[in-house]
């Protein structure tokens, strides 16, 4: 699991962008790569690509990018640029009513 929070846009895409290829090329790693934005309070075109190229990583390593909890406005930008449908959507954070 990759957890966001704050802003995702082009200061913080670096620091973002080694956790997510690190999650997604993990030898070893869960076929599931779990992006938790609960925390996520805006995230720009930077930020939406990033999340796009790790999509890609992770499918040629045989994985699925998930995201977890994104806010109105990650939910509006994935609509606006039809990337919605690429992403497995969970509507609760991970562990979010787990015992």
């Amino acid at each position: 699991m990759v957890r966001v929070s704050g802003e995702m846009d082009i200061s913080r895409v670096d620091e973002v962008r080694a956790q997510l290829l690190e999650a997604v090329t993990r030898a070893g790693g869960p076929t599931d790569i779990v992006v938790d934005l609960s925390e996520l309070t805006f995230c720009d075109s930077a930020g939406l690509n990033l999340l796009l190229r790790a999509r890609l990583q992770a499918v040629e390593s045989g994985r699925t990018l998930r995201l977890a909890a994104p806010n109105a406005q990650m939910l509006r930008l994935l609509e606006i640029t039809g990337s919605l449908p690429l992403f497995p959507i969970d509507t609760a954070p991970p562990g979010f009513g787990d015992p």
